[in-house]
């Protein structure tokens, strides 16, 4: 579908909305692969460009798509109104192609609004105190939109992307994953977190604090999508929602470390400082008083964690380093693991009998996540599918 076909798909669904009579704001990204295009522009331009012209640079996209949009839509036949984040005052801090939403100024959509307009606002950019373009990083239009719900009470936040809604896993690597009617705040955020591109982490944590119920919707295709709410109490939640999984995983270890206090810090510390996010954490501790402590971080940090670590090692009293970046993290996510025991054993019993060993595990109230190698990530995703009865029957 070429660029003009999708903005008019687009219009259309805004229509439908319009003539239910509901007051429409709609926030819009750039163009697909528009981002992209700017930034090789930039990188021919420049080798590291500044993160202030950069911001100027990429906030142009959403700029071209408000305007289309708008037109598209007053072909149609209804008036419309488009805003950058500049014109609405989206006010946001300094921080340069990660700016952080601090304040939004809604009187003049208001007014629009009041006059019957439907009012089209380019996501992803705001403006600092000091009058300068700002953008707000990855899936920063999803944020836009929530920020903007929220501050208007709105009493749904509509996202249309390429997606009927959230599924128990992704349809690529389970063909039998099934649409999700409704799912929690918290079950979304894990899930963000742990894998699933349907959604932005931020988008739903502004979404959780301020209590905007998000439901995603396709944007070709008829249906209600997926509602993203605060938990029911009054309504039975499955045992597990949802299975996401991380192909991005690298562990390090560094063995025969003294086993004292403090000998975590002086591991993580190092790795903390050169900017690298570690995730999971294992330390086992040997009958000779040391210990082996092993981490996961983003495989792109991988090198750089393992050099790091090379370079301690001595100072430590360490034995030997090690790595392995062909390793998958897979997580079962539910809030109904609240109230159910043998989450877990069912877990590991079903990766077992298909003989996926498990490298490491970490827990929480609403989570369970293992490592395991990275050829056995589909299988892994189907076995536990399977396991716990998340498969559409319909293509049985």
């Amino acid at each position: 579908m070429g660029t003009t076909d999708r903005i008019k798909a687009v219009a259309e669904k805004v229509i439908k909305t319009k003539k239910n009579g509901d007051n429409v704001i709609v926030v819009v990204s750039a163009m697909s692969g528009e981002t992209n295009r700017l930034v090789g522009l930039a990188q021919e331009m420049q080798v590291y460009p500044k993160p202030r012209e950069m911001d100027v640079l990429l906030s142009t996209g959403e700029q071209v798509t408000i305007a289309l949009l708008c037109m598209a839509i007053e072909e149609i036949g209804f008036p419309t109104r488009s805003y950058t984040g500049g014109q609405v005052r989206i006010l946001t801090d300094n921080s340069h192609t990660k700016a952080r939403i601090e304040e939004i100024d809604t009187d003049s959509i208001q007014a629009d609004l009041a006059t019957g307009k439907i009012v089209v606002v380019a996501g992803f950019q705001g403006i600092s105190e000091d009058g300068h373009i700002t953008t707000l990083g990855r899936g920063g239009s999803d944020t836009t939109a929530v920020a903007l719900a929220a501050a208007l009470k709105a009493s749904e936040c509509q996202i249309f992307t390429d997606v009927d809604g959230v599924y128990t896993t992704d349809p690529r690597v389970e063909p039998r994953a099934k649409r999700l009617d409704r799912i929690t705040f918290e079950e979304m955020l894990e899930m963000a977190s742990l894998g699933s591109k349907v959604l932005q982490i931020r988008a739903v944590e502004f979404a959780g604090k301020y209590n905007v119920p998000l439901r995603v919707l396709s944007t070709f295709e008829q249906g209600e999508g997926t509602l993203i709410t605060y938990e029911d109490e009054t309504m039975e939640q499955a045992l597990i929602s949802g299975i996401a999984f991380n192909r991005d995983e690298a562990k390090v270890t560094i063995e025969g470390v003294p086993d004292e206090p403090g000998i975590a810090s002086k591991i993580v510390g190092p790795i903390a400082d050169a900017n690298i996010e570690v995730d999971m954490i294992i330390q086992n501790v040997a009958e000779d008083v040391t210990a082996d402590f092993t981490f996961t971080v983003h495989r792109n940090d991988f090198k750089k964690a393992y050099s790091i670590l090379q370079e301690i090692r001595d100072t430590l009293g360490a034995r030997r380093v090690t790595g392995d970046e062909n390793i998958v993290k897979v997580s079962l996510v539910g809030v109904g693991m609240r109230s159910h025991a043998g989450i877990a054993s069912t877990m590991f019993k079903a990766l077992a009998a298909e003989g996926i060993n498990i490298r490491m595990i970490s827990t929480s109230e609403i989570k369970i996540s293992v490592v395991v190698d990275e050829k056995y990530l589909e299988l892994a995703v189907r076995t536990l599918h399977e396991a716990f009865d998340l498969t559409d029957r319909a293509y049985d």
